[in-house]
């Protein structure tokens, strides 16, 4: 990592006009709902008399919208410009988890994620190009800031669901309702008008077409593998662990710490060493053997595998993202759409299934082993050998870290 680099890491924060930290304060909110129904998945199922694979629905259906919804915030945003897109967004998630907080049942809560996934594709797709191109001190400086906002989502949105679910499984969705609200009032008032700016426009089929690239396809389904490994541990664990939602909200926060340390700090030298391809297929090799460790049935170790997922998952989010950005000729928002509709796919599958893998193999240990299975696949298939060198380097344009969630 150069001098430049670790200037830019100090930099970054310096300077910055309102609207570049009112959008990272949204998106840090915004990332919170990844993990925030993990601690109190037990309190869900308890509260609403539902079974553990009726509830991990609430990972599906958030992902699963979110995933299609990805392959035209592109073309809204081209349209309709990124201020109101993101205001759309916002406002979508705000009624969505105001609503999950009076949920009568399980079906009403899965369907509100699934509104809260659809203002998350829009709202994360388009805050990073607000804050691209409003921020000062260059791209790679804003692009920083949007992955601190992802490291503090990740790792504050267990505590923050911990906390607030101790009191009732309710308390955390009117928490962020509440927060992000005060992001939408914020991001109305002081996010400038983009109405008459010109335009590039984007096709809604362009990021499917994208995937015709042999290199790139491949990329994306091994990244669906690893992201189908990646949500067994989010959306299992809690389940296997048995524990309050303080406990699981602790141990979740030291893995989302560790996805942000890794994603910004390691992720980089990793690539230079090893290119980026050769280091994401040796991290993806690395993550089966964590899920094989995870499927050891002790409480200490679980505890200890996710913490230590959370360094190899950042390594992954970046690598994978910078081999999908470098691999085509296809323009960089496009690829980056192809490669997110399979990855989240891969999500979606993975939480809808996870439940069902323990009850047919009638182990709670089964998912993991599954998921070792798929992160062998996944770096095999970034093993095989491109006809172009692998560049070591992460492109500063590509670690799009934001529109992967």
């Amino acid at each position: 990592m150069s001098a430049e680099h670790h200037s830019s890491l100090l930099d970054a924060v310096k300077g910055q006009p309102k609207q570049v930290w009112i959008t990272a304060f949204a998106a840090v909110i915004a990332f919170m709902g990844i993990g925030l129904v993990d601690p109190i998945l037990l309190s869900i199922a308890k509260g609403l008399d539902a079974t553990p694979s009726q509830v991990t629905l609430l990972f599906s259906s958030y992902l699963g919208v979110q995933v299609v919804a990805m392959l035209v915030t592109g073309a809204a945003s081209a349209r309709f410009g990124a201020k109101r897109t993101v205001l759309v967004g916002l406002t979508l998630i705000v009624a969505a988890t105001a609503l999950c907080a009076a949920a009568g049942s399980i079906e009403q809560l899965v369907g509100l994620r699934a509104v809260w996934g659809l203002g998350n594709a829009f709202f994360i797709a388009t805050a990073l190009s607000v804050i691209v191109g409003a921020a000062t001190g260059g791209q790679s400086g804003a692009i920083l800031l949007y992955e601190a906002a992802l490291g503090v989502g990740l790792s504050v949105g267990p505590l923050l669901g911990a906390l607030l679910g101790s009191i009732s499984w309710r308390g955390p969705f009117l928490g962020t309702a509440i927060l992000m609200a005060g992001a939408l009032v914020l991001c109305a008032v002081f996010l400038r008008s983009d109405k008459h700016e010109r335009r590039a426009p984007i096709k809604l089929l362009d990021p499917l077409r994208a995937l015709k690239h042999t290199g790139l396809l491949r990329t994306s389904v091994a990244s669906a593998l690893y992201t189908a490994a990646f949500f067994a541990v989010l959306a299992w664990s809690p389940f296997v662990l048995g524990w309050s939602a303080i406990a699981v909200g602790l141990v979740f926060c030291g893995w989302g710490l560790c996805v942000a340390v890794a994603g910004v700090a390691l992720a980089p030298r990793l690539a230079a060493k090893l290119g980026e391809r050769h280091a994401a297929a040796a991290a993806v090799f690395g993550y089966a053997v964590l899920m094989l460790v995870l499927a050891v049935p002790s409480k200490p170790v679980l505890v200890a595998g996710i913490i230590v997922s959370g360094l190899v998952s950042g390594l992954l989010n970046t690598l994978f993202t910078g081999t999908a950005m470098s691999i085509s000729d296809a323009p960089r928002p496009v690829a980056s759409a192809g490669y997110n509709f399979c990855r989240w796919l891969g999500g979606a599958v993975a939480a809808t299934l996870v439940g069902h893998v323990a009850e047919w193999f009638g182990s709670p240990q089964a998912p993991f082993v599954a998921s070792a299975v798929l992160c062998v696949v996944a770096g095999g298939l970034l093993s095989l050998r491109e006809r172009q060198a692998d560049p070591h380097e992460v492109p500063k344009e590509a670690v799009l870290v934001g529109e992967e969630f």
